[in-house]
């Protein structure tokens, strides 16, 4: 048998079924309910071939290393450890140094462009507070004149082994006060309250809405394209006024977000599975 495959038994399967999962690399030998064990087993230990094949093609790791390049909210950040300094991580630009937040937030905005509404994850969203007139989520190059030619610097010191743990802390603590601040944007525009935003690190969706108020999302949205992360917030908020997949529902969602949501889920039906990979050193499974 080839080390690392998870076997399970279905209760529906039909025949003995190998996959790689192209988010985790992991192996499932799918086995039907009354298929003697041994006979599936040996059969998969015949396909070590094809396990291989399908493992080259996976995402390469790309681990939260000194050096290592991640993209932020439409923009490449670099990865800088400093033997000495804080191990506080701080994002820097070459023009802007010492930013504590990514300078993609609306709220860095001019002052008259922003939203009027707090984004704290805790708040009800999308309140009378908010304003249904609120200016569309930008994009990010747009910020700060000609800033794309800036260089961005996530950096922090401390013992080199917790780099990649405080990096990925600082990412997920980012990503929940940028998707706090869509799902404000868009709960103002539908007209609707969000009880609670949260934020995980699911293997097989990229965010859901519960009858009571609360969406959660995949901190991994942060690393997708803007347009991507903004239309999968729209998907989830007009949830909170159609909790199905109805025509009514895509209607609304056609209707809140600024682009086209069909793109969005098609980027990440071909490439989401990658996103998965940042901070890992390997694609081995």
């Amino acid at each position: 048998m080839i080390e690392g495959v998870e076997v399970v038994r279905h209760p529906r399967a039909r025949v003995a079924r190998l996959s790689v999962d192209p988010a985790t690399g992991r192996v499932r030998l799918t086995v039907p309910k009354r298929m003697a064990l041994a006979k599936a087993v040996a059969w998969a230990g015949e396909k070590a071939d094809w396990i291989a094949a399908q493992r080259a093609k996976l995402p390469q790791g790309r681990p939260f290393v000194d050096g290592a390049a991640v993209p932020v909210a439409d923009r490449q950040v670099r990865l800088r450890w400093e033997a000495g300094a804080s191990r506080t991580v701080t994002l820097v630009t070459d023009r802007h140094p010492g930013e504590g937040r990514g300078p993609w937030s609306r709220h860095d905005a001019d002052s008259s462009r922003q939203l009027a509404t707090t984004t704290s994850p805790q708040r009800r969203l999308g309140s009378p507070a908010a304003r249904c007139d609120a200016p569309l989520p930008e994009d990010p190059s747009l910020r700060w004149g000609d800033d794309q030619a800036d260089t961005f610097i996530l950096t922090c010191g401390g013992p080199i082994e917790q780099f990649p743990v405080r990096i990925e802390r600082w990412l997920k603590r980012e990503a929940l006060r940028v998707l706090a601040e869509d799902t404000a944007y868009y709960a103002a525009k539908a007209g609707v309250t969000v009880a609670q935003v949260a934020i995980g690190d699911p293997k097989a969706r990229w965010g859901s809405c519960s009858s009571t108020g609360t969406i959660r999302y995949s901190w991994r949205l942060l690393l997708a394209p803007g347009h991507v992360r903004r239309a999968t917030v729209a998907h989830e908020v007009a949830h909170r006024v159609h909790m199905h997949h109805g025509p009514a529902f895509h209607a609304l969602v056609a209707e809140l977000f600024e682009g086209d949501p069909d793109a969005a889920r098609r980027w990440l039906r071909a490439e989401g599975a990658g996103l998965h990979w940042f901070g890992r050193a390997s694609s081995s499974g």
